[in-house]
């Protein structure tokens, strides 16, 4: 009973239903990979924060996987928007995102910056008051949220670009680029500059749709002949994107132009990854983390935050690499649980959506 009873919260917990599900594994294990390493940078950095020694290595290792990481995220979703259009009626469309994107920024946002005020003398975050105002329009100084902003803003302007105009490729292209190039002379609004900076990529996403539903192109993916003959090209670029800083990479002109050719060749690598995970059925935690990558995203912060301050404060542990890897596992898994049980289906539903599902009860 108590075995059955065990087996009977784990399979909560984690949402193992999913894996039964013949949705896209490969689209999961994307976004798994994906927030793996977005994980891995915000735990890296808030130990960098706390004074703590990092060894060159992980360091290392911080910069070669930062490059394609979100970019992949905003292909991810351009994929799928075309589709989207078709099945929803534009209000409809516009509400679920907002839904999705910025109801949840808006409440964990308020939430992080709240908890960092309070506990400001346990956090290595310089919080203040006037940080509230960076909610609607500076969110980049706000640890890893301006990503669902810009997502929101990027994934409507393509909507009603799309329905209104019905522009080709090429323009978009053209249009993308545009905002790429321009986007480093407005960081100080974040709100804009990220919304032009990433059009770029949803746009690359909608337009790559065509030939990623393609049994053919899933057959070149799977291909481990494939896999091999990318593999030197992704390691050159990673160790390319080393000989300059990010800020280079984000400010300067030839230095966004390389920066395009890098996440391009990143992009490509860990997706042919990712079929092949597909094919192979291995790693199935990964795609659990992938679906739920957006309850990951906004609550990873929290949980690498009390691990270090366990860590640290608790047990007296100050090594980086049992912080890192400590870090990593419990921010990935905590946000995971934590929403299965308690948020999902239970009383802190509010926390992602404003509309309370109700559940059948056979």
């Amino acid at each position: 009973m108590r075995i059955a009873t065990f087996s009977n919260f784990i399979y909560k917990a984690f949402n193992l239903e999913i894996l039964k599900n013949s949705r896209l594994p490969w689209v999961d294990y994307l976004k798994g990979l994906a927030i793996i390493l977005v994980v891995y940078r915000h735990v890296f950095y808030g130990i960098q924060r706390s004074g703590i020694v990092i060894p060159d290595l992980l360091v290392t290792t911080n910069m070669l996987f930062h490059s394609f990481r979100m970019p992949l995220f905003f292909i991810l979703s351009g994929l799928f928007i075309s589709k989207s259009i078709q099945k929803r009626k534009i209000s409809e469309l516009i509400e679920l995102k907002f839904e999705k994107l910025l109801y949840p920024y808006f409440i964990w946002v308020f939430l992080q910056i709240t908890f960092q005020l309070i506990f400001s003398n346990l956090t290595n975050a310089d919080r203040s008051l006037i940080q509230y105002t960076y909610i609607f329009y500076q969110p980049k100084n706000l640890d890893q949220f301006w990503y669902l902003p810009a997502l929101f803003n990027v994934t409507i302007f393509f909507i009603l670009f799309k329905i209104k105009y019905n522009p080709n490729f090429l323009f978009q292209f053209i249009l993308g680029l545009t905002f790429y190039f321009l986007s480093p002379y407005f960081h100080s609004i974040s709100i804009i500059s990220d919304f032009m900076e990433y059009y770029i990529f949803f746009v690359f996403g909608d337009y790559l749709a065509k030939l990623f539903f393609k049994r053919a192109a899933q057959n070149v993916f799977s291909n481990s002949f494939f896999l091999l003959f990318v593999i030197p090209f992704f390691v050159f670029s990673q160790l390319y994107y080393l000989r300059y800083d990010e800020y280079y990479y984000l400010n300067d002109f030839f230095g966004k132009i390389k920066f395009l050719f890098i996440v391009v060749t990143g992009c490509l690598f860990i997706t042919i990854l990712a079929f092949h995970f597909q094919k192979w059925n291995i790693f199935k935690f990964i795609r659990l983390l992938g679906f739920h990558s957006l309850q990951i995203y906004v609550m990873h912060v929290f949980a690498a935050a009390v691990n270090r301050l366990f860590f640290t404060k608790v047990v007296g542990v100050y090594d980086p690499t049992i912080l890192i890897l400590t870090g990593i596992s419990v921010s990935l898994i905590i946000p995971l649980v934590v929403y299965n049980l308690f948020i999902k289906d239970g009383f802190l539903w509010f926390l992602f959506t404003y509309k309370k599902v109700k559940r059948n009860i056979n």
